[in-house]
């Protein structure tokens, strides 16, 4: 059974039984031509090209081309006997079989044999008969036969072609779809994972470090007291005010409570709440503040919020200076803090400096931050007009 299988398949087994039982029906009903009185082969006779044809159906998918050589000789046989319209049928599916699934340059050899065969025999009955009509139906028969299989194969197997051509672009498109929609989560999830970052490690930060100094200074003063607590107090409000118009962000989209979102215009309320005992922080704004896009004012209030932060968190005793220059096409701002000389005073995952660097780069300016002249430094230039492509 194992053998059997490899030699044909079942639908060419069916199919070839079906030709049999329909050819039997055929040559009983005397379907079929003769030659002459005197040649006409017995019913009998003319089962041996039937039964070589129907045997060669067998290899229809599996050996194409070896069918057809097989059926050759028997449809040839068939012919010398006188044409059965049950055998030209035949032989005309193992044409169509070795053009649909031979290579495809069999199939352009198999029509040029089949049109060449075809004239052969229009002029050929037309000498041999004498006569031009009898010449012009032979060649028709003979172009039904051999070429008209050839061509339906070929015209399959290009619409096979073109439809599979097409399963792979949908396909592709199909991937590169996915790719997008992979891409565009993780933007997002970038994006808020920086938008939590700036909100949280601001606000906590000056909470914890206010708290500590209240935890570890037994002797402060009432009013440092009370200076530390409202810092504490400011910085929670704010920080739940934020968190909040994150929440509602996350569930309407990019319009929800746009009045909400941090400005420029807020930084001295920002500068004035952030400081230690044994750090200030003063705010500078040179140049005519311009309409800006909600994208660049969000990053720049962000780049400065998280500046102060570092500042609040790693920085040494002194003054941090923020300077906001807005300088023609660009927004320029500058923060410089005290280097630290004790180390962090709150631990850090370094994410900031890319978060910063990330909102920079997405608006299509500049970032750089480093020591400059024993201060720590943070510079940013933001463009006032987005370019295409910046978010």
């Amino acid at each position: 059974m194992h053998r059997l299988r490899r030699l044909t398949t079942r639908q060419d087994a069916l199919i070839a039984a079906a030709s049999l039982a329909g050819g039997l029906a055929v040559l009983a009903a005397h379907g079929y031509t003769t030659w002459s009185k005197d040649w006409d082969p017995s019913f009998w006779v003319r089962l041996f090209p039937l039964f070589g044809l129907c045997s060669a159906m067998l290899l229809r998918r599996t050996a194409p081309i070896t069918g057809l050589l097989l059926a050759a000789p028997f449809n040839f046989a068939d012919v010398a006997f006188g044409p059965s319209l049950a055998t030209a049928m035949i032989y005309g599916d193992a044409l169509y079989a070795a053009s649909l699934y031979g290579r495809r340059r069999t199939a352009e050899w198999l029509l040029g044999v089949t049109v060449g065969g075809s004239l052969a025999v229009a002029a050929g009955a037309g000498i041999a008969l004498r006569g031009v009509a009898v010449g012009v139906v032979a060649g028709s028969v003979a172009g039904v036969v051999w070429v008209a299989p050839v061509l339906t194969a070929m015209a399959v197997r290009e619409h096979r072609s073109r439809a599979e051509a097409e399963r792979q672009r949908a396909e592709q498109v199909a991937r590169l779809a996915e790719m997008d929609r992979r891409a565009a989560v993780t933007a997002e999830r970038a994006r808020m994972a920086r938008e939590l970052h700036d909100v949280i490690a601001n606000h906590l930060s000056a909470v914890a470090l206010h708290s500590s100094a209240v935890l570890k200074v037994p002797d402060l003063d009432r009013d440092g007291v009370n200076r530390a607590m409202e810092v504490i107090r400011e910085n929670s409000v704010q920080g739940l005010a934020e968190m909040r118009r994150m929440i509602g962000l996350l569930r309407e989209g990019d319009g929800a409570d746009p009045a909400a979102r941090p400005r420029l215009a807020e930084l001295g309320r920002l500068v004035e709440h952030t400081g230690r005992p044994d750090l200030s922080a003063r705010l500078e704004v040179t140049g005519e503040p311009p309409e800006l896009p909600a994208a660049v004012e969000l990053a720049a209030y962000r780049i400065v919020q998280e500046s102060l932060t570092n500042a609040l968190k790693h920085g040494g005793p002194g003054r941090a200076d923020v300077r906001v220059a807005y300088a023609g096409k660009n927004v320029v701002i500058d923060v410089l803090s005290p280097l630290g000389r004790d180390g962090s005073r709150l631990p850090g995952t370094g994410s900031g400096l890319v978060g910063m660097r990330e909102r920079a780069v997405m608006l299509a300016g500049r970032f750089a931050a480093g020591p400059d002249g024993g201060r720590w430094r943070v510079h940013a230039e933001l463009p006032v007009e987005l370019v295409n492509g910046a978010a």
